[in-house]
C-alpha cells in the first residue's frame, strides 16, 4: 500500500466512500471508480496514453527476450535523463519505499555507523530501515521548517565522519521541505561518505543531475511527479555503492530487496522474480510523456510560484521557512478548523488534497502540484474549490486564491 494514504478513507474494499463526502469511490462490476480529481503530492493523475499503455496484451517477462531489451530501454532513457554515464538504473516490482529499503539493505552492514540526515519525516525514518539491517544509525537532526544548512554540516563532519554511508531525503514528501542536494551531497563525498538520496516526490519535476551532483543511489517512485501508477521502484546505482555492496563481508539480509540479484538481469536474460509486464508499458508511456516535455521544470516551477503566493496572499502560513518544492506545497491548517474538516469539504468538491502524519498529524495541508497535477486548470480548480471550503468554514481570507494564482502565471 502507499505510504501517503494517511487520510483516514474507509477502509471496506466492496464499497467505500470518504467520511462526509459525496465523492465516493463506487462499485461498478467490482471495480473501484474514482469521481475526484487526485490532486495529491503522490500517488498523482494518470495521463490517458499511459493508462492506455497499461491496457496492452502481458507478455512473459521471465521467457521474452525482448523483454529485457525493452528494459534496458528504459534504464538507459532514465540513466540520460539524470545526466549520467556512471551509475546503473535498476527497475524494482514493488512502489517507492521498496527501493529505498533496497537501497538500505544492499549497504548495510551490521555494525555500519550510518549518518542520517534528518529534518523530516522521512529522513528520521531512514533509521529504521538502517537499524532493520544490523547498523548504527547516527543521526544529524535539525530544524523541521529549513533546509539542511551546508555549512553547518561541514562543521559537524570536520568533527565527526567516519561513517558508512549517508541517507538524505530530496524533498521530504510529508512536509515539502527540500533539501539542497547539489551543495549536500558533495560535502559528504569530501569526507568519503557515499550518499543515498531519496528522491521519489522530487525527481521529474525538479532537475537532477549526476553529473553535478553524484548521489551514489538516487531513489525514485513510478507514482509521484512521472505520474505512472503507484507500483515500480527505480534506482540510479553509482560506482561507489556497488564498491561497498562488492566488498560486504555478509550477505544482504533479503532477496526480494537485493540490488546486486538484479545488477546483471540484461546480460544473464534473468530476473530475480517476475516483473510486472503491465506496470512496465505504464512506466515506458509515462518517462515517454516526461522525455518529449522539454519544459517540464520551468512549468512545474511556475506552478509551484503561483500557488504558494495564492495561499500567503490569502492569509494562510506555509509550514516552510525556506527550502520549498516545487512539487508540493505545504501550509497550516488554520485556527478554528481540523485538517479533517477541509479535507472533507474539498472532497465534496471533488478533489483530493491530503493531509500529513507523524508529527505533523493533523497540522497542514499539502497540495501536489506534480507530474500531471502540474496543470494550471487543475490548480486553478484546486485553488477555486479550496476558496469555497474556508470561506466555508469560516476562515477569514485576504485575497482569492484563485485570482491571485493566475496574477502571478500571467506575471512569470
Amino acid at each position: 500500500m502507499n505510504h501517503e494514504v494517511k487520510n483516514g478513507a474507509g477502509s471496506n474494499a466492496a464499497s467505500r466512500s470518504f467520511p462526509g463526502s459525496g465523492a465516493a469511490i463506487r462499485p461498478a462490476s467490482g471495480l473501484l471508480q474514482v469521481s475526484y480529481e487526485l490532486m495529491t503530492p503522490g500517488p498523482t493523475q494518470v495521463a490517458e496514453n499511459v493508462r492506455q499503455a497499461l491496457s496492452l496484451p502481458c507478455v512473459n517477462p521471465d521467457l521474452d527476450p525482448d523483454f529485457y531489451s525493452f528494459t534496458e530501454g528504459i534504464c538507459h532513457d532514465l540513466e540520460r535523463f539524470f545526466h549520467t554515464e556512471d551509475h546503473q538504473a535498476l527497475i524494482l516490482s514493488g512502489e517507492g519505499i521498496l527501493g529505498i529499503e533496497a537501497a538500505f539493505a544492499s549497504m548495510t552492514e551490521p555494525g555500519d555507523r550510518v549518518l542520517v540526515l534528518d529534518n523530516g519525516v522521512y529522513g528520521r525514518g531512514n533509521a529504521d530501515f538502517v537499524s532493520l539491517y544490523g547498523g548504527t544509525p547516527v543521526l544529524y537532526s535539525t530544524d523541521y521548517h529549513a533546509p539542511i544548512d551546508p555549512s553547518a554540516l561541514e562543521s559537524y563532519l570536520a568533527a565527526d565522519h567516519g561513517f558508512a554511508f549517508a541517507a538524505l531525503v530530496h524533498c521530504d514528501t510529508p512536509s515539502g521541505m527540500l533539501n539542497d542536494i547539489d551543495a549536500l551531497v558533495p560535502i559528504l563525498h569530501r569526507y568519503g561518505i557515499p550518499v543515498i538520496v531519496d528522491a521519489v516526490s522530487s525527481a521529474f519535476g525538479m532537475p537532477i543531475d549526476l553529473e553535478k551532483t553524484p548521489a551514489d543511489i538516487l531513489c525514485l517512485g513510478s507514482q509521484k511527479a512521472l505520474s505512472a501508477p503507484p507500483g515500480l521502484s527505480m534506482l540510479l546505482v553509482g560506482p561507489a555503492a556497488w564498491e561497498k555492496m562488492d566488498r560486504r563481508r555478509t550477505p544482504i539480509a533479503s532477496f526480494y530487496a537485493s540490488l546486486p540479484a538484479m545488477r546483471n538481469y540484461a546480460r544473464d536474460q534473468w530476473f530475480p522474480y517476475t516483473m510486472p509486464s503491465a506496470d512496465m508499458n505504464g512506466l515506458r508511456q509515462a518517462l515517454n510523456n516526461v522525455l518529449s516535455d522539454p519544459g517540464i521544470f520551468l512549468r512545474h516551477g511556475k506552478l509551484a510560484a503561483a500557488s504558494r503566493a495564492a495561499l500567503r496572499e490569502a492569509g494562510l502560513s506555509l509550514y516552510e521557512r525556506a527550502g520549498f518544492s516545487d512539487t508540493v506545497s505545504v501550509f497550516l491548517v488554520p485556527d478554528g478548523t481540523t485538517d479533517r474538516e477541509i479535507l472533507s469539504g474539498m472532497r465534496r468538491e471533488g478533489i483530493l488534497l491530503a493531509g500529513s502524519f507523524d508529527v505533523l498529524a493533523g497540522k497542514v495541508i499539502r497540495i501536489g502540484h506534480m507530474g500531471e497535477n502540474a496543470r494550471a486548470e487543475k490548480l486553478q480548480r484546486t485553488f477555486r474549490a479550496l476558496q469555497k471550503v474556508l470561506t466555508g468554514l469560516e476562515i477569514p481570507l485576504q485575497a482569492d486564491m484563485e485570482q491571485v494564482f493566475l496574477e502571478k502565471l500571467q506575471e512569470s
